[in-house]
C-alpha cells in the first residue's frame, strides 16, 4: 500500500515537473509583469511625442502594465537611442522615434551604435505627411508663389528643420534641389521652438509632420500652404500638395516602435500584436484626424520597409551631402 502511494506520489510530481517545464516558454508570455519604459529621444510638445504618448497610453490600457514615456533628448536623437540599445534585452525599456533614428546617423560622423545591428524593429505605427508650413507674414500662398518669392530673394530665404537628418529635413533639401531654389536652411533643436520661431517670423518656412502645425494654421498663427503626401490630407482637404506644381513629389515621415536587438521573439510579436490591436481602436480616428496615415503590419513588414526607406534617405543625404557640423 505504501509503495503504491509512494510511486502515485513519484508520478505526479514527475507529471508536475513535466507541466512546470511545458510552462517555461509561456512562463515568458507574462510579459509585461511591470511597467515598461518608452523612452522618446526628444523634448515633450513636438509631433513625435504626441503620437508616443497616445500610443502608451494604449497599451497601458491593453496590457494593464504602465508604458511610462521618459523624454530623453540630445545629441540629435542619439543620447535616448544608447541609452535603450544598452537596456537589459527583456522587453521593459522600448524606443519610440520617427524615421530621423535611422536616417540621422547617416549624417553624423560617430553614433555608438548600429540601428540594424543593435535594435529589433518591433512595429511601424503611423505615416506622417509633411507641411510646408510659412510665416503668415510673407506673400506665400502655395507652392508656386514660394517657389517664385525664394527665387526673388536668394540665400535670404529661411527654412527651419526640427533636427538634421530628420524626414523634414530630407524633404526641406528635396523641394529646395526640385524647385532649383537657394534658401538657407537652419537646425533647431526640436520642432517645438522652431514653430515657436516660425509664428515669430525669426524664420521663414518650415517643412514637419501635419500635427505639428494644424492647430497654429487653424488659429491664423501660420499658413500651410502645401503638403507633401501623395494625395491632399484628409484634416487640410483645402491644402493642395506639393506634387501638383513640382510633379512626383512626395515624402513621409513614419514613427516606429523599437526594442534592444535581443529582446526574445515572443516579446516582439506580442507588442506587436498589441500595437496593431491600438491602432484598429479607437486610438485610429484620433490619429487620422491628427493628419496621420496608420500603418499596421508584421514585424517583418516593418523590417522591409525600414530597408528600403533607409535605402532612400541615404541616396538624399548623399547628394545633398548632409552632415552634421
Amino acid at each position: 500500500m505504501q509503495r503504491h502511494h509512494f510511486l502515485r506520489a513519484a508520478l505526479g510530481a514527475a507529471a508536475g515537473a513535466a507541466l512546470l517545464a511545458l510552462a517555461g516558454p509561456a512562463g515568458a508570455q507574462a510579459w509585461p509583469a511591470k511597467p515598461v519604459r518608452v523612452v522618446i529621444p526628444f523634448p515633450p510638445g513636438g509631433t513625435l511625442d504626441a503620437v508616443g504618448r497616445q500610443l502608451a497610453q494604449k497599451l497601458g490600457e491593453q496590457t494593464g502594465q504602465q508604458f511610462i514615456i521618459d523624454n530623453r533628448p540630445g545629441g540629435n536623437g542619439v543620447i535616448g537611442g544608447d541609452i535603450v540599445a544598452k537596456a537589459p534585452a527583456d522587453g521593459y525599456t522600448l524606443l519610440f522615434n520617427a524615421s530621423t533614428f535611422t536616417t540621422a546617423p547617416m549624417t553624423m560622423k560617430t553614433v555608438p551604435y548600429q540601428v540594424n545591428r543593435d535594435f529589433a524593429p518591433v512595429a511601424l505605427v503611423a505615416k506622417a505627411p509633411l507641411s510646408v508650413a510659412i510665416n503668415k507674414n510673407l506673400p506665400i500662398t502655395d507652392i508656386k508663389s514660394l517657389m517664385a518669392y525664394a527665387k526673388s530673394h536668394p540665400g535670404k530665404m529661411t527654412f527651419a528643420v526640427g533636427s538634421i537628418g530628420s524626414a523634414g529635413h530630407l524633404s526641406t533639401e528635396l523641394l529646395k534641389r526640385a524647385g532649383q531654389l537657394d534658401y538657407l536652411i537652419v537646425p533647431y533643436k526640436g520642432t517645438a521652438p522652431a514653430f515657436q520661431d516660425l509664428i515669430g517670423g525669426q524664420i521663414d518656412g518650415f517643412i514637419d509632420p501635419i500635427l505639428g502645425s494644424l492647430q497654429y494654421h487653424k488659429g491664423g498663427m501660420l499658413r500651410v500652404v502645401a503638403v507633401t503626401s501623395a494625395q491632399r490630407a484628409p484634416s487640410l482637404p483645402d491644402v493642395p500638395t506639393v506634387g501638383e506644381t513640382i510633379a512626383g513629389y512626395e515624402f513621409y515621415s513614419w514613427y516606429g516602435l523599437w526594442a534592444p536587438a535581443k529582446v526574445p521573439a515572443d516579446i516582439i510579436k506580442r507588442l506587436n500584436t498589441e500595437v496593431n490591436k491600438a491602432l484598429a481602436g479607437d486610438l485610429k480616428d484620433k490619429l487620422r484626424e491628427q493628419g496621420l496615415l496608420l500603418s499596421p503590419g508584421s514585424v517583418e513588414d516593418f523590417a522591409r520597409f525600414q530597408a528600403s526607406d533607409m535605402e532612400r534617405a541615404q541616396k538624399i543625404v548623399t547628394e545633398g551631402n548632409i552632415r552634421v557640423e
